[in-house]
């Protein structure tokens, strides 16, 4: 029903729990009273699974400590550091870090980002990137989402504000541009099986 895996990216660790279509009735003990309202409002039998696997992950790791939300709807676990959470097909995944703020981003890879990347693709990234190869297109993408969830900020066009320089295969640089503030992070674009995971194995740091 469950399996998880756990992988390190320098002090960074993504927790992976992996699960089939299960009964969520069975694992209500993992939620808190709150959380059992919010699982009451979703209809959709995949999304109550997601956000019931997502508890059974916490509790796994923090206990039946709240998953609590920033201002801008980042989450973390009070004194327990820094977290993000992502999601992909059958799988959710939970980046923890004890000193510096991480983003997290599972995505499919998906022939379907072929028919969207000339919303997020910036001219350089046009010019840099294979815009041919799906996983390339995937890998853009789910790097842009981890560096949205580090721009402390909404409503930010993709293609404009957050940028992404391969280094190597696996390793980018992900640059994060408003006209007030800039901000630079690295960034590993790992793929897993079926899917790319994103994640900050360092802070994001301020340049000029």
């Amino acid at each position: 029903m469950f399996h998880t895996e756990k992988i390190n990216y320098g002090p960074v660790s993504v927790f992976l729990l992996y699960y089939d279509d299960f009964v969520t009735e069975e694992h209500l003990h993992n939620l808190l009273p709150s959380e059992h309202k919010k699982l009451e409002s979703l209809n959709h039998s995949s999304r109550r699974r997601e956000y019931v696997a997502t508890r059974v992950l916490r509790t796994m790791h923090f206990g039946n400590e709240p998953i609590l939300y920033s201002e801008i709807g980042a989450p973390y676990v009070e004194g327990e550091g820094f977290i993000s959470i992502s999601h992909a097909n059958h799988v959710v995944g939970m980046a923890y870090c004890e000193t510096f703020q991480v983003g997290l981003d599972l995505e499919p890879i998906n022939e379907k980002v072929m028919r969207v990347k000339h919303k997020f693709l910036s001219a350089e990234e046009e010019r840099l990137t294979n815009t041919s190869s799906v996983e390339e297109m995937i890998k853009v993408w789910s790097g842009k989402e981890a560096l949205y969830k580090l721009a402390g900020r909404k409503k930010i066009i993709f293609a404009e504000s957050l940028l992404l320089t391969r280094i190597n295969e696996q390793k980018w640089k992900g640059r994060i541009y408003f006209p007030d503030n800039k901000k630079e992070v690295e960034l590993i674009l790992d793929v897993k099986d079926n899917f790319v995971i994103s994640i900050n194995p360092s802070p994001v740091y301020e340049v000029n």
